[in-house]
């Protein structure tokens, strides 16, 4: 039997959260033969420890997770203490997210009629140390894959709470800049109560969260391969596996 797989989520009271990590789950069990097991770091249960408990000893725990931030250096060790798990690397830096934060871009302009001449990568933020680390890569390669498919396009790196400068702040100096389509890209896992002030930013377009992206399930299918011993004739995940259509 593979390792139980536990997926570490914020955790938010908002339904279409819940949806959207289902859907996730759904994905990540489609590649890897595991559904994950929920725990939440807070508003929802089960919690964390109460996951880690129900997975029961040895299980693979990821942290779905964009950033290094508190809960990422601080809170998920602490939870975890001497139970007997895997402690994965979170998601942060890795360059799939930047691939799916352009598709979704993409997606985002197919049904606008047009191309963004500008972009606002919008992240929750953090005080941690090195915790917006992730959302500054993100936007990095999110720049570099831009300027190899359409030439050079501003990408600011803006965030929901915590850190300067905000995403409204962003948007208003590009189009302070002569900018005509500024379109916001959600570095964000999940709805909440970071996306729903996004489309108030008077931003182009705002681009849908990345929890269901088939390539974030890919990334956790990958994070838990890459921790737990692989059974024999058990494949591990190739990046373009097909996990089936994303329904919204």
């Amino acid at each position: 039997m593979p390792p139980p797989l536990v997926l570490a989520v914020h955790g938010s009271t908002v339904p279409a959260a819940t949806a959207t990590l289902e859907r996730l789950c759904a994905q990540v069990r489609h590649l890897c033969g595991v559904r994950p097991v929920v725990g939440h770091l807070s508003h929802q249960e089960p919690s964390l420890p109460q996951a880690l408990d129900a997975a029961g000893p040895g299980a693979m725990l990821v942290p779905l997770l964009l950033g290094d931030g508190y809960h990422r250096t601080v809170d998920i060790p602490a939870l975890v203490g001497d139970r007997d798990c895997v402690l994965a690397p979170g998601l942060g830096g890795d360059e799939e997210i930047a691939h799916a934060l352009h598709e979704r871009l993409r997606e985002a302009e197919r049904a606008a009629g047009g191309r963004a001449d500008a972009v606002v990568l919008a992240s929750a933020g953090s005080t941690h140390p090195g915790g917006n680390d992730g959302a500054l890569a993100a936007a990095r390669d999110l720049r570099a894959q831009l300027d190899e498919c359409r030439g050079p396009v501003p990408v600011l790196t803006a965030y929901c709470a915590k850190s300067p400068p905000s995403v409204h702040a962003a948007v208003r100096r590009l189009y302070g800049d002569g900018c005509q389509r500024v379109a916001v890209v959600t570095h964000l896992l999940a709805p909440g109560r970071f996306t729903r002030v996004l489309p108030h930013t008077r931003a182009w377009v705002v681009t849908a969260p990345l929890a269901d992206h088939p390539r974030l399930a890919r990334l956790v299918a990958s994070r838990y391969a890459e921790a737990a011993p692989v059974p024999a004739g058990r494949r591990t995940p190739a990046a373009d596996e097909d996990v089936g259509p994303v329904r919204r």
